[in-house]
């Protein structure tokens, strides 16, 4: 009987959650006090797998999810990313949000040069899925918004903004905001054609209210076609990104 009871105490004691090892433990590891935890742990992996592969650079490319293959913005995106990869060095791959639309549209430019290119995915209500496109060991899945925008920088040497909505906004401003401040290093950063940009942001607005300087105008140029974005980078980028 006594025996019995000395089981039933053990039994109780090793499903306890706090006998868990803590690395197994998911409510442990979900808690609200892991957070910092969790946010470094996202960090490490894509930063620890990209390093590892010597990816020391990336040309980031934004734009709509929304944009069909058949969109001439998407085509556009496609031929952009298609040229620029296919004069880019090894070490430096084009990085992308990893789903539709323009996303999918440089993932896919960066394979038909038979290039490998990042898709850093976000896990949202409406669940985004990969495209086909980007190469799997450099497909990563984030919950963080945060971490995912570090990564989108991390190794950025340049950026290319297509039309998109609310994500795309976010990712320029913040970018512009940090090259701003001295908080990122200056590169180029290309606003994909010039009209729809200047009817959705009156850049020249904020100067007048002077809520801008005048020169922070300079910190993005303009391309209205694939080969004006590629001479664009050519001209601004340094010649360690191996560009031909």
């Amino acid at each position: 009987m006594l025996d019995e009871d000395k089981k039933e105490k053990i039994k109780a004691l090793v499903e306890s959650p706090s006998y868990k090892i803590a690395y197994i433990d998911n409510d442990f590891l979900r808690g609200n006090s892991l957070r910092g935890t969790r946010l470094l742990l996202e960090y490490n992996k894509a930063e620890m797998l990209l390093d590892a592969a010597n990816i020391q650079n990336t040309i980031v490319i934004f734009g709509s999810a929304r944009k069909k293959a058949t969109d001439p913005i998407y085509q556009a995106a496609y031929e952009t990313s298609y040229k620029i990869s296919s004069i880019c060095s090894t070490n430096t791959i084009i990085c992308t949000g990893g789903g539709s639309g323009i996303m999918q549209a440089a993932n896919h430019g960066a394979y038909s040069a038979g290039k490998k290119s990042i898709g850093l995915n976000i896990e949202i209500p409406h669940e985004q899925e990969p495209n086909p496109y980007i190469t799997p060991k450099f497909c990563f899945n984030f919950h963080y918004f945060a971490v995912r925008k570090m990564h989108f920088l991390r190794r950025a040497k340049a950026m290319i903004v297509f039309p998109g909505g609310f994500g795309t906004l976010d990712e320029l401003f913040e970018t512009l905001t940090l090259i701003q401040t001295g908080k990122l290093a200056k590169m180029p950063v290309i606003l994909f054609d010039k009209k729809w940009w200047q009817r959705m942001i009156n850049f020249d607005a904020l100067v007048q209210s002077e809520t801008i300087s005048k020169k922070d105008l300079q910190l993005f140029s303009y391309a209205q076609t694939p080969d004006e974005a590629l001479a664009a980078l050519k001209s601004k980028t340094h010649k360690s990104l191996g560009l031909s």
